[in-house]
């Protein structure tokens, strides 16, 4: 008698787990949980980024002139749209969540 009730008990929790894992996967993923300021903040961060990216061993007054004044503006719109309004925690969450493999398809 134990057997059968540790086998029936065996038997549901495998089947929440399986339910579980196929609602997972089922479910589509639309909603990032970013706010649009910090959907901005992010794509700002990762133009950033990428420019570092292209020019990893020059310092910033190193870079050919077009490259340095975007570079100045996104820093710009970076500080007054991103660092200045948002909280410490989103601005970190962006900075970790940086698109770093970039050149991996290229």
């Amino acid at each position: 008698m134990t057997s059968v009730l540790f086998l029936a008990i065996g038997i549901a929790v495998a089947t929440a787990l399986m339910a579980s894992v196929a609602i997972h996967f089922l479910t589509p993923i639309t909603d990032s949980g970013l706010s649009p300021q910090e959907k901005n903040c992010q794509q700002l961060a990762n133009e950033g980024y990428r420019i570092h990216a292209i020019y990893r061993d020059l310092d910033p007054d190193e870079l050919p002139d077009d490259d340095f004044k975007r570079l100045m503006h996104l820093d710009k719109l970076w500080i007054t749209g991103c660092v200045n309004v948002l909280p410490a925690e989103s601005v970190f969450s962006i900075i970790n969540n940086v698109e770093r493999n970039l050149f991996s398809g290229e």
